[in-house]
This record gives C-alpha cells, sequence and structure tokens, in this order.
C-alpha cells in the first residue's frame, strides 16, 4: 500500500499542520507579550493575575461543559487535577514570567523547549525507562545548544541572567512533572476536560496569590497598554493556542503536533528581535539549531 496520502487526507493533514504551527507560535508569543507588559513596571504576581483573570472565564464555560456533558468526576481525580493545575498551570507558569524579567525571550524559549527532555530523563529516574545511546546524544545536543546561548546571554547580560535561566528551568522541569503525572488521567477523563479543570484551579490559585501579596486595588490602576496586552496574552497566548493544539493533535496526533511545535524557539527568537529588538547573533542561531535538532531526535524515537 502506497504511504502517500489521498488528496482529501492530505488537505486535512496540511490543515492540523498549519493550527498545530499557528498554536506553537501564539504560545511561543506570551514571552514576547510578557516583555511588553514588563516596560510598564508590572511584576510577575501582578502579569499572571491579569493573564489568568481574563482567561477564566473561557476555561469555566467549557469546564462547566464539560462538567454537565460527562459523567462526573471521583474524588481521586478531583485531587489529582487539584495537584496537576498548580504543578502545571500556576507554578509552572510563574517561575516562567519570574524568569522573563531577567533573561531574553529567545533563551526563555530554549530553556522551556528542554521540557520533552526532562520528561525522558523523569522517566528513566523514576520508571526505570530504557534510554538509548540516541536519545542520550540528543539530550546532550539540546543541553549544550542551551548553554552556548545561556553563556552568550551571560557575558551581554550579566548576573541576572543565572537566575533568570534557573527561574525558567524550575518551570521547564515543573511542566515536565505536569506531564508525566497526566498521563493516566489524560486518558480516563479526556484532554480538553483535563486542561479546563486544570487551568481554572491555576486561575484561582494565581488570583489567592495576589490577594495574599498585593493589594487589590492596584488591578484597577494600571495603564490601559497593561490591559490590552494582557487580554491579548490571555486569549491569544494562552486560550486560543490550547485549544489550538488539541484540535491538531486530534487531526494529526500528537507526534506529529509535538515536531510542528519545534517552531516555537525560532518563532520567538525573531519575533523578540522584530518587537522587542533582541539581537540575533551567530551562537543564538547555533544554540537554537542544536536544541532543535535534539528534540527532534527525541521526538523520532518510537515509544
Amino acid at each position: 500500500m502506497s504511504g502517500k496520502l489521498q488528496p482529501g487526507s492530505r488537505q486535512i493533514f496540511l490543515g492540523g499542520l498549519a493550527i498545530a504551527v499557528a498554536g506553537a507560535v501564539l504560545f511561543s508569543a506570551k514571552a514576547i507579550v510578557a516583555k511588553l507588559i514588563y516596560r510598564y513596571q508590572v511584576d510577575a504576581v501582578l502579569l499572571i493575575t491579569f493573564r489568568m483573570l481574563f482567561a477564566l472565564p473561557l476555561f469555566a464555560a467549557v469546564a462547566l461543559w464539560k462538567a454537565r456533558s460527562e459523567a462526573p468526576l471521583s474524588n481521586q481525580d478531583r485531587m489529582r487535577i487539584v495537584v496537576l493545575g498548580l504543578i502545571g498551570y500556576y507554578l509552572s507558569s510563574f517561575l516562567d514570567f519570574l524568569g522573563l524579567q531577567y533573561i531574553s525571550a529567545g533563551l526563555e524559549r530554549l530553556i522551556l523547549f528542554l521540557t520533552p527532555s526532562f520528561v525522558l530523563l523523569m522517566s528513566f529516574l523514576f520508571y526505570r525507562r530504557r534510554v538509548s545511546w540516541m536519545e542520550w546524544a540528543a539530550l546532550l545536543i539540546s543541553y549544550l545548544g542551551t548553554v552556548l546561548v545561556f553563556l552568550h546571554d551571560v557575558r551581554l547580560g550579566g548576573s541576572n541572567v543565572g537566575l533568570g535561566s534557573a527561574l525558567v528551568l524550575g518551570a521547564a522541569i515543573s511542566y515536565a512533572l505536569y506531564l508525566m503525572l497526566s498521563g493516566e488521567l489524560v486518558s480516563r477523563v479526556g484532554a480538553m476536560r483535563l486542561v479546563a479543570y486544570a487551568m481554572c484551579v491555576s486561575c484561582a490559585a494565581c488570583i489567592v496569590q495576589f490577594l495574599l501579596l498585593r493589594p487589590w486595588p492596584i488591578l484597577l490602576q494600571q495603564p490601559a497598554a497593561v490591559y490590552g496586552l494582557s487580554v491579548v496574552n490571555a486569549m491569544f497566548c494562552t486560550v486560543l493556542p490550547v485549544f489550538l493544539t488539541m484540535v491538531a493533535v486530534a487531526r494529526i496526533g500528537p507526534a506529529t503536533a509535538a515536531q510542528a511545535g519545534m517552531v516555537g524557539p525560532v518563532s520567538t527568537l525573531f519575533l523578540g528581535a522584530l518587537i522587542l529588538a533582541e539581537p540575533i547573533t551567530a551562537i543564538q542561531l547555533t544554540g537554537t539549531g542544536l536544541v532543535l535538532a535534539g528534540i527532534y531526535l527525541i521526538s523520532k524515537k518510537k515509544s
């Protein structure tokens, strides 16, 4: 049988691929939007609060729809979703936005893109999963690329680059842990339901954090640009890419959708240059290429 796609199937595949690429670019753009918001003396606590406040109505609507149309969850699954929401979308996002105060958007995206390699390492450490020599080589290539860009940014950006990189690294590890723990739950609960519920938990955690750490009136005292950029961050860099990625996975499968997501670091690099005037150097391009090559090798490994 020929491996070629039929005309109708090819059209569906290309459409799914385009949706996956769009989702990856939009999700990666959150680093650019965050950098723009930070120009207005907004801190990470306020930034993530605005993001979640504006995203909450849509995720709550999906969660309510799923709760009414599907069987109720067990108490155990509810507790798991609470933990996943706190780890994957609250802690990871907060550490990411904290780190973005100190490092370039391009370096942030490269570090976050190491998440699949952390999943692989956790599988090896906690589940004794066998890791092939090609996968070890892929990890080495990815980390080498990130270290290359990190050293480049340290030379240009100063000592705070180390702090920012450590925070974003924590975000990547946190999200990798979320992916590891959510595997069984996704198959039982469903991806859309899990994401909607977990995001609602994360939104609630961010709002509670804000009320504990900041006086609530400052929510009403920001420049118009902060509100506008926060809406963009919530709608176009959070809600829309989440659902675009789910549509893409349904059309072309998780492996192909994940490979399409490799456009993320490249798009962030060039968007950072275009919008934030961040320089693009040969070292950055080399490091980005190494990270992409390493993650591509990991993605090609058959489960």
